[in-house]
């Protein structure tokens, strides 16, 4: 007859403690992910002071912040034009897109060009090129929202088509008026978004200063830690 104290393999004593092996097992994976989590906070509170620091410099240095943007439109433009006209002569590139690929790299390289020439061309060009995707974007949103009655959240997709098209509108007859309203909008929105940034990675701190390298509260120590005596 076999009794149950004549069991083999290992057991614990209480009945209820996990199998041997486990503790050793999972203890590089929670090292890891508290690694991974420390790192994620530090990351977001930097993104946040970035942002922040970037919303402080558009309110305090408008001016500059248009120049600066209105270069980094005109590096852009000319690399979009350099790709285009590479494209243009490439074999992949069937025959009668060769031509518009051509005349397109062309342009965006003479418009890049025009930026360089003063700080007033590259604002009017960013202005026109934001106000004439605004109004082409606006324009097709109010017609498929127009055209099609099962969309989904019609009403919304008109609207956003509506205001959109009369935001083109605004900034292809006001451009320089219209595009320092806008810079100083992304300097509130910078700052709205940094803080926001700052609060989350505060939390995500708190968050894992909580957490011991169990994962979970009930398994949580107090960092000084006294023993207590034996009796």
């Amino acid at each position: 007859m076999t009794y149950p104290s004549d069991s083999s393999g290992p057991s614990d004593s209480s009945g209820t403690g996990p199998p041997r092996g486990t503790e050793p097992q999972d203890a590089p994976l929670t090292e890891g992910l508290g690694a991974l989590a420390n790192m994620g906070w530090q990351i977001l509170f930097t993104t946040g002071l970035a942002t922040i620091a970037l919303g402080v410099v558009v309110f305090a240095w408008p001016g500059e912040t248009l120049r600066v943007v209105g270069v980094l439109f005109g590096i852009y433009l000319l690399a979009t034009g350099v790709f285009q006209l590479a494209a243009a002569f490439g074999t992949h590139v069937p025959g009668h897109l060769r031509v518009l690929h051509f005349l397109t790299g062309a342009l965006s390289v003479l418009l890049g060009l025009i930026c360089f020439r003063g700080t007033l061309q590259s604002i009017f060009l960013l202005a026109l090129w934001i106000g004439f995707s605004w109004l082409l974007r606006g324009i097709m949103v109010t017609a498929a929202a127009a055209s099609a009655e099962g969309m989904p959240a019609r009403g919304w997709q008109l609207f956003y088509g509506i205001i959109s098209t009369l935001a083109g509108i605004v900034l292809i007859v006001s451009p320089f008026t219209s595009i320092a309203a806008l810079t100083l909008a992304v300097g509130v929105m910078a700052l709205v978004l940094g803080v926001v940034e700052v609060f989350q990675a505060i939390r995500m701190r708190v968050e894992v200063g909580r957490l011991a390298p169990g994962g979970t509260a009930a398994e949580r120590r107090p960092l000084f830690h006294r023993p207590h005596p034996q009796h």
